[in-house]
């Protein structure tokens, strides 16, 4: 007889790869790396994908298919990294909020010396991926650890943590903008400041979910600063994204098909705010998990500058 899996994490799709396919004893390893969840993978990954589009089309120069084969490995492996780091910091906090209960290391199910031990594997892997990028990319994948293992406090010390996860998940545009272009453009910037602002806005949206919780567990967010005012700061949040990078694309100058992305980006973006209802967690999930669609039309529409030329 099979014996039952008895977690369930609210925030995985009911019929994930990791509950139908993967042995009960891998499932809490691929939990603890979020792997049930690839919606984050993606989010990760995708501005490591429009930075080597960006860039190719700036430089005239072939997109990279072998960068981009490592950043997706690279994407997975230190989201993995990541979320384990953040469940290891948020194992008290995590305990005492429904929706993160049954994580691997607050439930026990995983100690926090294996949680650690899953963490240093996973850098070690992505630091032989990261030396494959040029001495730029090098320097600012190194840079990027002390984001990454600043976030999980961020919650701690302002109402914004949003911005502090915008700064890192977007990291990867200015690494692989580096690792095609050698160097870092005024554009480049401007680009990558517009996806801290998706990003903020997409992730005031997935908390939504928790401001009960993060209330009872004294926890700060972007959702409980707003407050009855969410969808019109997410808005405003989605307008600075919007200008910014339109922006940064006049600056470079990108060619056609990425306005014809980014008109459509505009339309996706004034959709989610249109739909959102911020006391409905269900919509909120649903929302935020669309954004990978938003971040795929983006490199479309880089790559497709590419073939302008």
């Amino acid at each position: 007889m099979t014996p039952r899996d008895p977690v369930t994490l609210p925030d995985a799709a009911p019929k994930n790869w990791v509950d139908i396919y993967a042995p009960l004893s891998w499932r809490p390893w691929l939990r603890l790396g979020r792997f049930d969840r690839p919606v984050g993978i993606w989010l990760l990954f995708l501005p490591g994908a429009m930075g080597l589009a960006y860039a190719s089309a700036v430089t005239g120069t072939a997109f990279p298919l072998y960068f981009l084969i490592l950043f997706a490995i690279g994407s997975a492996l230190m989201r993995a990294a990541g979320c384990a780091f953040n469940d290891l910091v948020d194992r008290d906090i995590d305990a005492k909020v429904e929706r993160t209960r049954n994580r691997p290391i607050a439930s026990g199910q995983i100690t926090p010396k294996q949680a650690m031990a899953f963490i240093i594997i996973c850098c070690l892997i992505s630091l032989l991926i990261l030396l494959q990028l040029g001495t730029l990319a090098i320097g600012l994948g190194v840079g990027s650890l002390a984001l990454v293992a600043a976030y999980p406090f961020m919650k701690r010390i302002t109402w914004w943590p949003q911005a502090w996860l915008g700064l890192t998940f977007n990291w990867g545009f200015l690494m692989a903008y580096a690792a095609v272009a050698g160097e870092i453009t005024l554009p480049a910037l401007l680009f990558y400041a517009g996806l801290v602002f998706w990003t903020i806005g997409y992730d005031t949206i997935y908390a939504l979910q928790d401001i009960e919780d993060d209330v009872m567990a004294g926890v700060k967010s972007s959702a409980r600063a707003l407050g009855a005012k969410a969808r019109e700061g997410i808005t405003l949040i989605y307008v600075l994204c919007f200008v910014l990078t339109a922006i940064s694309a006049a600056l470079a100058p990108l060619a056609w098909p990425f306005y014809v992305a980014q008109a459509l980006i505009g339309g996706h973006l004034a959709w989610q705010v249109y739909t959102l209802r911020p006391e409905d967690g269900t919509l909120a999930l649903k929302l935020f998990k669309s954004n990978r669609d938003a971040g795929l039309i983006w490199v479309a529409g880089l790559i497709l500058c590419g073939f302008t030329r």
